[in-house]
Parts: structure tokens; sequence; C-alpha cells
């Protein structure tokens, strides 16, 4: 598979659109890489398509890990545990999405793209304590929702860091910021494993793998200035974010079923 070069620019194009959006609202954006590849970019097949969108946002996904790390964000011993008890979900979901119609993996994608927009409508509040500590009890709560987190990010090739977070801020304690760092470590294991999955298979395309990274990084710094501009308004610009996933949900949704 070796996409042309309009195809390659149109996959960066859509990597700064995700990368900017990822990094003024820290979550979301990377959603819409797999409807940018299929409507924008014309790939196809929707399993190609989300291969490789999974594969880019591991990447990106790691990359933000290190940043994070430095920052002292993470909260490793809760992280790693979610991450290894997630991570057989992950290949389950990969592997049932690769048997199932194309069509219908459309229509349960657009669903989990709905339900990533309410999430992201909900407010959320900065709660919880900054110094949890784990305990093995711990495990009994983190493990169910790390499962169900690994499925949905394998299932759909998406990061899952609409569950993982949350389910880290129940299941611990822990603040919404050590959450968002800390569903870095998930994210990146599940897409690994998802994109091992789809590259055994030969369903990634590396050359769009690498324009959307590339792009990806340019939208991200681009973000940069417009965290800052949006500082007063960042509620009001995540709700429209937000709207506007619900959109292309809908959109994704009904052209799967005409």
């Amino acid at each position: 598979m070796e996409a042309v070069p309009s195809a390659l620019l149109l996959a960066a194009m859509g990597g700064i659109l995700i990368g900017f959006f990822l990094s003024v609202f820290g979550g979301g954006g990377s959603v819409l890489a797999t409807p940018w590849l299929i409507y924008i970019v014309g790939i196809a097949d929707t399993h190609i398509a989300i291969g490789t969108s999974a594969t880019a946002v591991t990447i990106n996904a790691a990359l933000g890990l290190m940043g994070q790390a430095r920052m002292g964000e993470i909260r490793w011993p809760c992280a790693i545990i979610f991450a290894i008890f997630g991570l057989s979900g992950s290949f389950a979901g990969a592997s049932l999405a690769k048997q199932t119609d194309g069509q219908v993996l459309l229509i349960w994608f657009a669903l989990a793209m709905g339900a990533i927009a309410i999430s992201m409508l909900i407010p959320r509040k900065n709660t919880g304590s900054p110094d949890i500590r784990f305990y093995p009890r711990m495990t009994l709560r983190l493990a169910p929702i790390a499962l169900v987190a690994g499925f949905a990010a394998g299932f759909f090739g998406i990061g899952g860091g609409f569950l993982i977070a949350p389910g880290l801020m129940a299941a611990t304690g822990m603040t919404l910021s050590n959450a968002m760092a800390s569903s870095l470590v998930s994210v990146s294991v599940f897409g690994a494993a998802t994109s091992t999955s789809y590259a055994y298979s030969q369903l990634v395309d590396w050359s769009l793998v690498a324009a959307l990274v590339v792009g990806g990084g340019i939208g991200t710094l681009a973000g940069l200035p417009a965290v800052r501009l949006l500082a007063k308004k960042q509620k009001l610009a995540r709700q429209l974010f937000a709207l506007m996933v619900l959109a292309v949900a809908t959109f994704v949704g009904w052209s799967a079923t005409i």
C-alpha cells in the first residue's frame, strides 16, 4: 500500500488539525483521524483507515507520554496496573474489529464518536488528591474498567482516553490532571497492541502514518498559542468542538447506512 502525494498531503493536513485540537482541548481530537482518512484522504477500506489512524495515535501518545513523564504528572503504579489489565482487552477488541464488516464497524465507530462528544460536554472538576498511593485492593476497581477501556480502544482504533481518565479518577481518587497524564500510558500500550494486530494483518499504510505524525507535530506546536488565547473561553471552545465531533459522528453514521 503506497499512498500518492496528494493523499499524503491531505493526511498531513488532517494531522495538523488533529494535533491542533489535541493541543488545545487535551483529548478527543484523535477520533477524527479515521473519518478524515476515509472521507477526505479517500481510503476505501475501513480497516486500513482504523489501523493507520491507531498507529499514528499511538506514536503521538508515546511522544506526549515522554513529556508528561518529565513533568512528573504520571502516577505510575496505577497507570501501569491499568495498562496491564486493559492490554488483553485491546487485543480482543482489535481482533473482533478486523472480523467485523466495514460498514457495520463505521456505525459502531459513529456511536463511539457520539459518546466521546457527550463526555466532552460533561463538566470536569480537577478534584481528587495529587498524593494518592497505590494499594493492592485498588486492582479490583482498576481491572474491570481497564478491560472495557482496552476493548474499546482496540475495537475502534482510538486512544480510549475518554474512558481511561475518568476510570482512573473513579478507581483511585487521583486528580483530573494526573488522570489525563497517567492515561497516556494506557493509550500508548493499547494503541501499540491495536496497531500491532492491524500491522500483522497488513492493514496499516505506513506512509500515511508518517504524514499524520508529522502533521500532528506541526498542529501541536501551532495549538500552543491558541491555548493561551482561549484560556478564558476554554469551556465554550470545548463545547463547540464537542458539537463538531457529534456532527461528524452523525455524518459517519448516516453515510454508513445508505
